[in-house]
């Protein structure tokens, strides 16, 4: 089962070992803090009405919701380094929870923004899941473990869409009105949560021999970050993620409010649509890494940026035909090829940020995940104005992702780097995360 104490295979019904339980913990929590982070969103057509948001105040909630990440995913690398992926996920989970459960309090624009705004702090989860993972995995298998868990993990941006309606009607048949309804649907991931968080210290360990030891840690961090921001293939990476990611914490947000609007369906039926997107990532995002993996056997490291190119490329495309289509049909057809695109593209650029650099891995990974973000703010000021519609910024934003594919043209790789590439892709990520 085991290489060096690293598990060598992933066997799904085995919560004994610490490999194991840290694999479906972590995948789990992140589940969790994905459907904390956009619960509110399927909520909105409520929480609209009630609260007397107007267009572009919904937008700077959408907004601050993902720009909190940005620092977030900056941060919590360099905590899982000094204090070990247990501590730190079971910390940001219980505190997470706290605005998860209290955005309820919320009675007016400017209180309910600072929630969304200490909710957003969640999605930094997605690095301490890739952490967790990496140093419990041996590598041959490590690629498998981490993008199943970060797929399984996104599910919760999709089921979310479905279950906080479901929620929600629940509550308004027990008689609590719309106004106590919503609030107490937030409860239920919030509780969730604080009570994973609790389980995650006592139940997972930081690797498979024990605590964690800071000695592990790369020695110059502050160098590496360094050396990190000094190479254009980082931020190409970035802007492509941005391109990919950032388009699906997007569509994440506004989806249910897009199809009660456009279509005029019932908050219940544009939430299991909406649902539908995010459900995708239960195959789509692990199937842009296992492509990426043949186009390298294939053509070597620059088939994986290739194969990046053309995933953001059909994506854009498919994101034009999306906002285009006003045949309900139609539009789900476009919304679901989009996202099976975006997902593959968010598989796909993780399968070439291990090659960037290894010395400086976790910096090149955290700068790229941020970037989705970033990402994600910018097309939020965009659903904030008054003059553009919903569909129009969605075409803006498909014209824009699509050119966006040439970006790949700048990560290239000289031939030393490919040849060095012969080594397993998990030896690179297995050094870079203090291995043995």
């Amino acid at each position: 089962m085991t290489s060096h104490e690293r598990a060598t295979a992933i066997r799904l019904p085995d919560f004994r070992t610490p490999p194991m339980r840290a694999f479906h913990m972590a995948w789990f929590a992140f589940f969790l803090c994905f459907f904390g982070w956009f619960g509110i969103a399927p909520l909105m057509p409520v929480i609209r009405q009630e609260l007397n948001l107007t267009k572009e105040q919904i937008g700077n909630t959408i907004i601050a919701s993902v720009a909190i990440t940005v620092i977030a995913r900056l941060l919590i690398g360099w905590l899982c380094d000094r204090f070990g992926p247990r501590r730190t996920y079971a910390a940001l989970l219980v505190l997470g929870a706290l605005p998860v459960m209290g955005v309820g309090l919320a009675h007016d624009y400017t209180s309910f923004l600072l929630f969304r705004l200490a909710i957003g702090a969640i999605g930094a989860s997605f690095v301490i899941t890739q952490f967790h993972t990496s140093v419990m995995f041996a590598p041959s298998i490590v690629g498998t473990a981490n993008a199943t868990a970060a797929g399984w993990g996104n599910l919760g941006g999709g089921v979310t869409q479905i279950v906080m309606p479901m929620l929600f009607a629940v509550f308004i048949g027990a008689g609590a009105g719309a106004w106590w309804s919503w609030r107490l649907a937030m409860v239920i991931p919030g509780v969730a949560m604080l009570l994973t968080g609790i389980a995650y210290y006592y139940l997972t360990q930081d690797t498979p021999s024990g605590e964690w030891n800071r000695g592990e840690r790369r020695p110059n961090a502050s160098a590496a970050f360094r050396e990190a921001c000094g190479d254009g293939r980082v931020w190409a990476l970035a802007a492509l993620y941005a391109a990919c990611f950032g388009m699906e914490l997007t569509i994440d947000n506004i989806a249910a409010l897009y199809f009660v609007d456009t279509f005029h369906l019932s908050m219940g039926a544009a939430g299991i649509v909406a649902g539908t997107f995010g459900m995708m990532n239960l195959f789509a995002r692990a199937l842009g890494g296992i492509v990426s993996d043949w186009a390298h056997r294939r053509w070597g490291l620059n088939g994986r940026t290739a194969l990046l190119a053309v995933t953001i490329a059909l994506e854009g495309v498919a994101l034009v035909c999306f906002a285009l289509a006003g045949w309900l049909p139609l539009a789900i057809g476009c919304m679901l090829v989009t996202g099976l695109f975006i997902k593959m593209s968010n598989g796909a650029t993780y399968a070439v940020v291990p090659f960037v650099n290894k010395r400086a891995l976790g910096a090149v990974a955290g700068i790229v995940g941020a970037g989705g973000n970033v990402g994600a703010v910018l097309a939020g000021f965009l659903f904030k104005t008054n003059s553009l519609s919903y569909s129009q910024a969605l075409l803006i934003l498909g014209v824009v992702v699509t050119a966006s594919a040439t970006l790949a043209v700048a990560v290239r790789f000289t031939a030393e780097a490919r040849e060095q590439t012969r080594m397993p892709l998990g030896e690179a990520v297995h050094s870079a995360a203090g291995g043995d």
